[in-house]
């Protein structure tokens, strides 16, 4: 619980740099990038995370690295990060991150499930009335399940939203069992 609070912490500190630099989605992706780099390299990791490679070897580190890639607000966080032996936390602080730039721009994310992979003019469709009914940008992740028959499932956040064929049949049979059960 702690972690999580000081992820978001350092979150919504990089956003208001972000906010200042315009330049939410880049700082985004940039901490994703850097969370993921150091996740899944683990000569990075290994660097980043002992205690005997010194802070400011780890500063230089990152400030070589992302010399030209990044704006030096940006760098300057992940120095203060590093400063402070937060470098364990980036994966958090990403995820903290993207959720304060979805809130920023008043947009949801869906996970959105077809039987069939949907076309551009379904997939267009589809996002723009989810738009419409949350009334928030949609950010739309398709995935095709067959088992689904025909339809859509839906799911934003913990509400989920089935239209599928499915939960159709499986909604008549449940009628027509109480319906037959009720009749002598």
């Amino acid at each position: 619980m702690k972690q999580s609070l000081v992820a978001r912490n350092y979150a919504e500190a990089l956003l208001a740099a972000a906010l200042k630099a315009k330049a939410v989605e880049r700082f985004g992706e940039l901490l994703d990038a850097v969370a993921g780099a150091t996740q899944s390299d683990p000569t990075l990791k290994a660097v980043m995370m002992s205690p005997r490679v010194p802070k400011a070897t780890k500063q230089q580190l990152l400030a070589r690295a992302l010399k030209k890639l990044a704006p030096d607000s940006f760098v300057r966080f992940l120095q203060a990060v590093v400063q402070r032996g937060r470098q364990g936390l980036l994966g958090s602080m990403s995820e903290a991150y993207q959720d304060l730039a979805d809130q920023h721009f008043n947009r949801v994310h869906a996970s959105v499930a077809t039987a069939r992979q949907p076309d551009a003019a379904l997939t267009k469709a589809i996002t723009e009335r989810l738009t419409q009914a949350l009334g928030k940008t949609v950010v739309a992740h398709f995935r095709t399940d067959p088992a689904l028959l025909g339809g859509v499932v839906v799911r934003v956040g913990d509400r989920a939203f089935d239209g599928s064929v499915r939960r159709r049949v499986q909604l008549l049979k449940q009628r027509m069992l109480r319906a037959g059960a009720a009749t002598p």
